[in-house]
Formats: C-alpha cells, structure tokens, sequence
C-alpha cells in the first residue's frame, strides 16, 4: 500500500475556492508516512545532484528532468522539458524550495512555466518566473491571487514535513505568492521549444483549468492530477466528475500513440494503459459495480489496483 493510500486525508487547506468556501474537514495525516520512503521507482533512475535539498531531481529519458519533493506529504513532481532554444517547466510545486534556483541549475535556455492547474501545490513557484502561460479560466484568474497561510499553512506542518523545512520557511507566515500571466491560452495551443513541440490539452473536471501536456512525436504525455498512484482526489467543490470522465475519455483515445506518462505525484512514471484503468474505474463507481469504504468527511474511497479515488 502506498502512502498516499494510508493518508485517509485530508489537508484542510486543499479545500478551494479561493475565498469561497471555508475547511470542511479535519487534516488526517499519517504519523508515519515519511517511512514509506524512498519509493522503489527512484532507485531506477537517475539523480542528479543539486544545491537546494528540499529537491530531488532525476534526468529521465528524453531530455525531461523530474523535480521531486520528497520531503512534504503531497510528494509533488514538477517537470522541466528541454528543446533545443526553450525549457517548459511544467509545474512549480509548493513553493517550500525555491524551484528556480533547481532550474538553472539544470539549463540556461529560456523558461517558460505551464502549470497542470492551478491548485496550491503546483503553482508555488510561479512567481520566481516571469514568462508564465495559464488557461484562459475564471478558475484560474482567481487562483493567481494565490493562496492565503489560512489555507496553506497545514502544508509545512509538523506533520506534513519528512525532516526539516529550510530556513527561510516560517509555518506561521508561509502563503503562496500571487503570480502574474503573461499568455493566456486555451484547448490546442501549441509550445514550439525548438525541435519540439508541446500540445495543450484542456482535460477539465480534477479543476475546470486542468490540462495535460501531450508531445506526440515522442508519444510522452504529462497528466498532472488526473492520474497517479495512490489516492486521486475528486472530491473538492470545483470537481465534476462527469467532466472528469469525458477527460479521461479523451486521453484513452490517445493512448495507442503514447510511451510514457508523467504524473504529478508520488512516482514520475507510469504506464499509458493506466488511463485505460482509470477509464473502467470510473465507471465501475459509477454504475455500482465496486463498492467503497467511507473515510472521514463524509467522503468514500474506492481501492483499485495501484490507486485509489476519493470521491464525496
């Protein structure tokens, strides 16, 4: 089992709508999650060293870097994609390390950001950059306004921490910076980083912004939220299933042109054929086939293999 299947949830500050909604649950976090690491998966790949140790960064094949915080409970992965005249960063993580410092470490080419939505713990680092593409979503002109210590702060908790939060982190005051767009886009834009281009694909329902990243000639798709091992949250107020199911619909029709899947936490790979899981469990809880365990906050768990979905 996972640690994100133990954490039977949940962050009270993963509650969203920036102003619009107040917590609704108490945060459930396992005493002993940090001792579920490291995963397996890493010890496969290759690190790279870096100055910032709030970071883990892995050099996967095709000149994509995973950039892995280990040290928080959510174990985001944000991603750096390298062309021959952009990088992409595809998402910017908590904002706890300082991602930008991890970026040019890695590359010296210009960096655009692109965030799989824009929950908390993707768009952290947003504001240490300037050339920054968003969705063009009321969800999203909200959200960058960040997020206030109220919502965030139970993310570098005493109990959300593996070890020590750097320095300069004070619990107290931690929030995520506003940030500021300077291309908003929408279903099918294209980002030509030389000799590579990137699709945007609008896959809404995790987020009404929610997008996968697809490069088709390598047949690599970054999925954000929509998939991942462990536990895939569909329970907070800007969730629709429904439009959840059609996204996921749609990345299965791409799938026999795809190697690779790159999600947002826990472990930077994961096979194309899991959509086709994530497919059938959706409508196995739909039409009543798989029965759930209910978990606090009046939400339900349904278990399958590899994952789990939380729906309420």
């Amino acid at each position: 089992m996972t640690k994100r299947l133990k954490l039977l949830l949940v962050i009270a500050g993963y509650i969203y709508s920036q102003g619009t909604s107040g917590i609704d649950s108490l945060s459930i976090i396992s005493e002993d999650w940090c001792h579920d690491l490291p995963r397996a998966v890493y010890a496969n790949l290759k690190r790279v060293n870096v100055s910032n140790k709030w970071f883990e960064v892995y050099r996967l094949d095709n000149d994509v870097f995973a950039i892995y915080e280990p040290h928080q409970w959510q174990e985001v992965i944000s991603y750096l994609i390298l062309g021959r005249e952009k990088a992409l960063l595809f998402d910017t993580g908590n904002g706890i390390g300082k991602i930008s410092e991890i970026v040019n470490q890695l590359t010296i080419l210009p960096v655009v950001v692109l965030n799989s939505h824009t929950h908390f713990d993707h768009i952290g680092g947003n504001a240490e950059f300037r050339d920054i593409l968003a969705m063009d979503t009321d969800y999203t002109r909200n959200n960058v306004a960040g997020y206030s210590n109220e919502l965030v702060r139970e993310e570098v908790s005493e109990e959300a921490i593996c070890g020590s939060l750097p320095a300069e982190i004070n619990p107290a005051t931690y929030y995520t910076p506003s940030f500021t767009v300077k291309t908003f886009i929408k279903d099918g834009y294209k980002i030509d980083l030389g000799g590579r281009i990137l699709e945007v694909l609008s896959t809404p329902g995790h987020t009404p912004d929610a997008i996968s990243l697809l490069d088709l000639d390598l047949g690599l798709l970054w999925v954000g939220d929509i998939y991942y091992e462990g536990p895939i949250w569909l329970f907070v107020p800007e969730t629709d299933l429904d439009v959840f199911y059609n996204s996921v619909k749609r990345l299965c029709n791409i799938v026999p042109h795809l190697n690779t899947l790159y999600p947002a936490h826990n472990s930077p790979i994961a096979q194309p054929q899991s959509l086709y899981a994530l497919k059938k469990a959706l409508i196995n809880v739909q039409n009543g086939t798989n029965s759930g365990k209910a978990i606090s906050g009046g939400r339900v768990e349904y278990i399958f293999q590899g994952f789990s979905l939380i729906i309420k």
